[in-house]
């Protein structure tokens, strides 16, 4: 057993390091990855025993905001239907708007997502959440990746955002296709979902009283989605969103 410890003992430092590092939100398999591409010759198995026996573990995800109101007829087809599945960047992404609330009033996050690389590709933090928001949202896209939209298709829920007539039409002169999932399932729209968990249970779960205004929370926003973007691990892809973006358009060259 001693020399289990003994030999457990660097690897620990290194999970520690990585750890706290990322807010401490990381699990044993994005752990595993990290040492993985630090050179270490070690399976997540063993990564998950070490971090069991020092009580290191990740937290668990919470709620969001709702942005359906009424009854609706289907504006959109549900074109994607579950089906997340992509060869290659732009080619499905996905928006909706998540809410933060603090002692300083509220906050929404508006971005749309890239479910290839699950790139932030856009995005728009506002204490209202309006159709102005929605419109910096996409026009931010838009400049931001031009061309590289043609042809994409843009899912969320049946929010009045994205029913209105400015949205629909936004979409169709840049060429995007539009698709809405079924009223109140939420499933139909799970990577969209499962990035705003992460966001929260990563960077605002636990801290909500330690921000000392709404403009520190936007700070720490637009900072965790760089670290994101540019850093952080996707368990499938074994690296971040841009740099498999990039990767991906160096082999198609």
């Amino acid at each position: 057993m001693n020399d289990k410890v003994q030999k457990d003992a660097p690897v620990l430092r290194l999970i520690e390091e990585i750890y706290l590092s990322n807010n401490g939100k990381y699990g044993y398999p994005r752990i595993a990855i990290e040492l993985q591409r630090r050179g270490l010759v070690i399976n997540e198995k063993r990564v998950a025993r070490i971090m069991r026996e020092n009580n290191i573990r990740a937290t668990k995800k919470k709620r969001k905001y709702n942005s359906y109101k009424g009854t609706v007829g289907r504006l959109a087809p549900n074109i994607l239907d579950r089906d997340f599945t992509t060869s290659g960047p732009y080619q499905k992404l996905g928006t909706d708007v998540t809410m933060f609330i603090t002692q300083y009033g509220k906050l929404y996050l508006s971005p749309v997502i890239d479910f290839h690389t699950r790139e932030i590709l856009a995005y728009d933090l506002s204490e209202h959440p309006n159709m102005k928001q929605i419109r910096r949202m996409l026009n931010r896209l838009t400049q931001k990746h031009g061309e590289s939209l043609s042809g994409a298709i843009l899912h969320s829920d049946q929010g009045w955002q994205y029913q209105m007539l400015y949205y629909r039409k936004y979409l169709k002169e840049h060429n995007i296709v539009q698709s809405m999932s079924r009223k109140g399932n939420c499933l139909d729209n799970s990577p969209t979902e499962n990035f705003f968990g992460r966001l929260k249970t990563e960077m605002y779960y636990d801290k909500e009283f330690s921000f000392k205004s709404l403009n520190e929370l936007k700070q720490n926003i637009h900072r965790y989605i760089r670290y994101y973007n540019q850093e952080r691990i996707v368990n499938r892809l074994k690296t971040s969103p841009i740099e498999y973006r990039e990767k991906y358009y160096e082999q198609v060259i």
